[in-house]
């Protein structure tokens, strides 16, 4: 365990740190525009221009990677997102922070395969799920400590961008002066759509409501609670509720779905986000009530996209498992960014309960779909179902090639 982590501690501090200093910009971002008196509608195309430039950044950039190198690569994608953050203090305009969240999701990709494949680089086929773990687990403390850094601009509303820029400007430091030796970055194909639904039906539409869902979530949660006529202060606790919530969740729920049959987890799972997410939009104007259910909820919801992946995982072969994350990826954030539009219009409709009426809907309908198929289909076997593996919703290069085979199983 201790030589898995040892391995990838300085990709651990790299992310930690650019999460906790850019993971709560969209939520700094959505308060500030709802307290300009922003339409919500307006407020989701900022948050989908940074899934849409997460999902083009995680297309096209790996080329750019092969060229010039990670560590000048990583520097770049890194100063850029520094330089973002402080340009949104120079001038509040939604078209103008559009722009910049689009040129942070490009950047924030960069970095998540310039780290993940070193991740993969430096370790092999039994210490990876570790390292992947100690990964997820240093990236979502980084971006709940962050959600903090909201209650430091009341008297001076450029001081968090300041201090986003002064972290992540130090998280150039671990990588940039590492003596790692720099992976390869091979082309990675993603399985066409055509081949994913053959292959998954219930993988591929559960990864992409999941993306809807936490897309929505991210971009507009904290509108949510600010309209819930709550401080910013609930605004962070409630979002590290919902991150923690899913930390704690994610492993035991992976674990009962070895046990049992995948998909009716999968279904359960969607089935217990849409009763809490509808308990959100019902009860959410109680403080202490709303901070357990954000837990509930970031516990099921955060859970989703590894089961689904691992569920794909079950039906095809080991060399197909790279190819498969890498278009379960691409349908996430198509997902991500439908969310905070759909959201968005919801809340400008039906009001702050919008939000999570509409995450509850994405929810049911696809514990009907999940329903079906548990129909339609026989189930994996017990003994050709593959371990889960708790992976992160960035990039598919932190798989590697290789995997274990169900015959190393």
């Amino acid at each position: 365990m201790f030589t898995a982590f040892n391995q990838v501690r300085t990709f651990l501090l790299a992310i930690f740190m650019i999460m906790a200093g850019g993971g709560f910009l969209s939520t700094l971002l959505a308060v500030r525009l709802e307290n300009q008196g922003t339409a919500a509608p307006l407020i989701g195309l900022v948050g989908t221009a940074y899934f849409a430039g997460l999902t083009i950044g995680s297309m096209r950039i790996g080329r750019l990677i092969a060229q010039v190198g990670h560590i000048r690569s990583f520097a770049a994608f890194v100063s850029v997102f520094s330089a973002s953050s402080l340009s949104y203090g120079l001038w509040q305009d939604v078209g103008f922070w559009t722009v910049l969240r689009f040129i942070d999701g490009f950047a924030v990709a960069g970095v998540f395969v310039c780290l993940e494949s070193w991740l993969s680089e430096r370790t092999d086929t039994h210490t990876r799920s570790l390292a992947l773990a100690a990964y997820m687990a240093a990236l979502y403390l980084g971006q709940a400590i962050g959600q903090f850094l909201l209650n430091i601009g009341q008297d001076a509303p450029v001081l968090p961008f300041m201090f986003s820029a002064i972290l992540l400007s130090l998280a150039l430091l671990p990588v940039v002066l590492t003596k790692v030796p720099q992976p390869e970055i091979g082309d990675l194909e993603p399985l066409s759509i055509r081949r994913l639904y053959a292959i998954s039906p219930l993988g591929m539409l559960g990864t992409a409501a999941t993306g809807l869902m936490l897309g929505a979530f991210y971009a507009l949660a904290a509108v949510f609670v600010r309209q819930m006529e709550m401080s910013l202060s609930d605004v962070a606790l409630f979002t590290s509720f919902a991150i923690g919530g899913g930390v704690l969740f994610q492993w035991p729920l992976g674990l009962l779905s070895n046990r049992f049959d995948r998909r009716r987890v999968i279904v359960a799972i969607f089935f217990a986000a849409a009763v809490v997410a509808v308990a959100i939009a019902l009860f959410g104007a109680n403080r202490a009530l709303l901070f357990v259910l954000g837990g509930l909820f970031g516990g099921m919801a955060f859970a989703l996209y590894p089961l689904c992946v691992s569920h794909t995982n079950d039906h095809i072969e080991p060399h197909e498992r790279v190819g498969a994350s890498g278009g379960l990826v691409l349908l996430y954030s198509l997902g991500a960014v439908a969310g905070p539009l759909v959201g968005s219009i919801a809340m400008a409709i039906f009001g702050p309960t919008g939000l999570f009426g509409t995450i509850g809907a994405t929810a049911s309908l696809a514990t009907g779909f999940g329903l079906w198929r548990i129909y339609a289909a026989e189930s994996v076997p017990d003994e050709d179902q593959s371990a889960f593996q708790s992976i992160p919703r960035t990039s598919a290069v932190a798989l590697g090639e290789d995997e274990p085979t169900s015959e190393d199983r």
